[in-house]
């Protein structure tokens, strides 16, 4: 059994390595990840320049690959360069922060990242825990996160990958951990509207000229059975089955033509 595992926070980041160690007794892992942070780049792919592949000593002394690229270039270059074989499973993880909701999924360089691997059916899980407050020290604007509950629970998750594979019609799993879960079971649950409230801050450079730093609030799901309410309301652990085939209403668009 071999697993391939990346994200979009980059090949240091402590996410990957708790992914790593999770999965380590189950099958044989590659870490494949982009040289550097990529959050909110989607499934975006490099074309118009070239690619270059680090190999990398991780910080539990195992060997890794940086990826001048994106999530999914790290992907496709782990398939079909660094890998000599298909793997049993892929993991995009584990993020730092939620991926949440129909409006930011696209956005998300760890769904990318598992996106690409599905697109070839290979069974892919993205993961994801919550960021707080005390997460982060603010004299320097590090984040420490303790992965050790989201290590859990991904464990659990891929020894039922790799025995089964993933249920007909579902081509991979998005998974968010809450900062405090009430318990080591699974919430599946649907997509919510969205995960946070565009908020544009518009400043003046030294010269007077405008710039823009786009953020936002978190959108405060109200609709039972989605994933941000699950989650932000009831501290549940979510599970989301995602299909990439976005072909909408056929028969409806043929009714809407005539």
């Amino acid at each position: 059994m071999k697993a391939l595992i990346s994200n979009d926070d980059g090949i240091t980041a402590s996410g990957i390595l708790a992914a790593k160690k999770a999965v380590d007794e189950l099958c044989e892992t590659y870490v494949v990840a982009p040289e550097h942070q990529q959050s909110g780049i989607g499934h975006a792919l490099t074309l118009n320049e070239p690619l270059r592949i680090n190999e990398r000593t991780l910080r539990d002394g195992s060997k890794g690959y940086g990826v001048t690229g994106t999530p999914t270039d790290a992907v496709t270059l782990a398939l079909f360069e660094i890998m000599d074989e298909k793997p049993d499973i892929m993991i995009s993880g584990i993020n730092t922060g939620f991926n949440l909701g129909k409006a930011e999924l696209t956005t998300s360089g760890t769904i990318g990242a598992a996106i690409e691997a599905a697109s070839f059916n290979i069974p892919a899980i993205a993961i994801s825990q919550e960021v707080t407050r005390d997460d982060i020290k603010f004299d320097t604007g590090e984040v420490e996160i303790d992965f050790d509950f989201a290590g859990k629970m991904l464990k659990k998750i891929a020894k039922i990958i790799l025995k089964k594979g993933l249920p007909e019609g579902i081509d991979l799993l998005n998974v968010n951990i809450p900062a405090n879960p009430i318990n080591e079971e699974f919430e599946v649950v649907t997509l919510g509207k969205r995960m946070y409230v565009p908020i544009i801050e518009k400043r003046l450079d030294p010269r007077e000229k405008p710039y823009y730093w786009i953020g936002g609030d978190p959108y405060e799901s109200d609709v039972p059975g989605t994933d941000g309410h699950a989650l932000r309301k009831y501290q549940k652990t979510t599970v989301t089955p995602l299909k990439i085939d976005l072909t909408g209403d056929m028969s409806l668009l043929k009714e809407w033509l005539s």
